[in-house]
């Protein structure tokens, strides 16, 4: 395979290539590089390359190939999302710098080099990571490669955009109201938001009172796996659950969110519906229910994270430099007591309660992601704090409810809509029910295989 082809065959397969001496890792470096300084004008999803850094990384990772040693990602090219520290650089998070360069790279970070990933840079996010749109007014605005004038969503718009563009075969994403799921889905490509705990996120305990964590994008599932088998705390199998059969699940097909039905666009009504039909034909028993949590995650997934952003923005040296959008949400979370941050974190156990009674009945659930193409770009531009929440509304109803509750969900390409721009579905499991999630879209795309379908750039 030649090398510009292997960059769209994603992260496992370049592995494998590496593994059996079809490619050296400072040539396959060579082509993500020339790739990203040809497309980075064009899509604006990287901050900054580590060009000499990534050369130097990819030899070392080399001679640990022609050494024997072996691991999911080793001589791999991978980008970081920009709210992850990596040593000698700033973590930006989609704003002016207000920290020094890291000493130390994050845990996540840490695992990735010590694996023998070759890290090429940082992706570009909005602005402290709040927004399903990866636009700022620092760094402009992240473009869709399927489609220039929408965005790849957000927060982890420029990762997502990265693989979907045939730069690299895997990012890291972060997800705290739907930020790995929403641009996979809008970027065409695989995303796993993982349990609660699964990755660390040192040097931090926890993210907005537990509703963020870490988690892969890949252009194929196994690439997800294969980046997870290094990330995750609990020793791996995940790329080996990819190709197992999941055998015969019961499938929950659920249309309620929070907020009721909300309205959804047809084409992508009619996607979630064609994939149930798609997962009767594999052999799975699908049945329409939803879990009996009302609205209950709502008032929980606001009072935490409007706190959480306001702690973030608290420990910020210039505070005054955020974008004015920001500020009034820092400002919103500034308002929120510790008695009603409490109550958050304690009415969870609720919600556990209430899903573990479902999970009983069901294995996995399957539920819309997007209600209807995410926005074109620049819709959102200049507009206040709460014109964009009424904006987006309806559009993300069924992301956050599972930060709330920190279960897995893998987001699934299953099609495109009129405009050509990709439409994905959730697939919601039990916690630490990652592996099943991992076979079960590792079938579902081995039936009906995404990946080989590319943007036109």
């Amino acid at each position: 395979m030649e090398v510009d082809e292997l960059l769209w065959a994603g992260a496992d397969a370049q592995a494998r290539a590496l593994r059996d001496g079809q490619v050296t890792a400072p040539d396959l470096l060579d082509a993500v590089l020339r790739r990203a300084e040809a497309l980075n004008p064009k899509l604006n999803v990287f901050r900054i390359l580590y060009t000499d850094a990534a050369r130097e990384a990819a030899k070392d990772a080399q001679r640990r190939l022609d050494a024997g040693e072996r691991t999911p990602l080793l001589g791999v090219p991978v980008a970081i999302k920009d709210d992850m520290d990596v040593a000698g650089d700033v973590t930006a998070q989609g704003g002016r710098p207000q920290l020094p360069p890291a000493e130390r790279d994050c845990a996540a970070v840490a695992r990735l080099r010590a694996a023998g990933a070759v890290l090429v840079g940082h992706t570009l996010t909005p602005e402290r990571c709040l927004w399903p749109f990866t636009e700022s007014l620092t760094y402009g605005v992240t473009r869709n490669p399927w489609h220039l004038d929408h965005t790849p969503a957000g927060s982890s718009g420029g990762s997502a955009a990265a693989v979907a563009a045939g730069i690299v075969g895997a990012a890291t994403g972060s997800d705290g109201g739907g930020s790995v799921r929403m641009p996979a889905a809008a970027s065409g490509i695989f995303g796993l938001k993982t349990t609660r705990d699964l990755v660390s996120l040192a040097p931090y305990a926890e993210e907005w009172y537990g509703l963020s964590g870490i988690g892969p994008l890949g252009r194929r599932v196994a690439d997800a796996a294969a980046m997870l088998d290094v990330l995750a705390e609990d020793g791996g199998s995940y790329r080996a659950a990819v190709d197992a059969d999941p055998g015969p699940l019961r499938i929950a097909l659920g249309w309620l969110a929070p907020t009721g039905r909300p309205s959804r666009a047809a084409t992508w009504r009619r996607a979630v519906a064609a994939t149930a039909e798609k997962l009767r034909d594999l052999g799975h028993r699908v049945t329409e229910a939803d879990p009996a949590l009302g609205a209950r995650p709502t008032p929980q997934f606001v009072l935490r994270y409007l706190r959480g952003v306001a702690d973030d923005v608290k420990a910020l040296p210039h505070p005054e430099w955020l974008e004015p959008r920001t500020r009034k949400i820092a400002a919103l979370g500034r308002r929120v007591p510790d008695s009603a941050l409490r109550w958050a974190r304690a009415a969870e156990a609720g919600l556990q309660e209430r899903m573990a009674t479902f999970f009983t009945d069901y294995d996995v659930l399957l539920q819309p992601t997007w209600t209807r193409t995410p926005s074109r770009i620049g819709r959102y531009h200049g507009r206040g704090l709460v014109t964009t929440n009424l904006g987006l509304g309806s559009s993300i109803a069924y992301f956050p409810t599972w930060n709330v509750l920190g279960l897995p969900v893998a987001a699934l390409p299953v099609g495109h809509d009129d405009v050509g721009m990709p439409i994905g579905v959730q697939l919601v499991g039990p916690a630490y029910s990652e592996r099943l999630l991992l076979s079960l879209s590792g079938q579902y795309e081995r039936a009906h295989p995404w990946a080989d379908l590319r943007p036109s750039i």
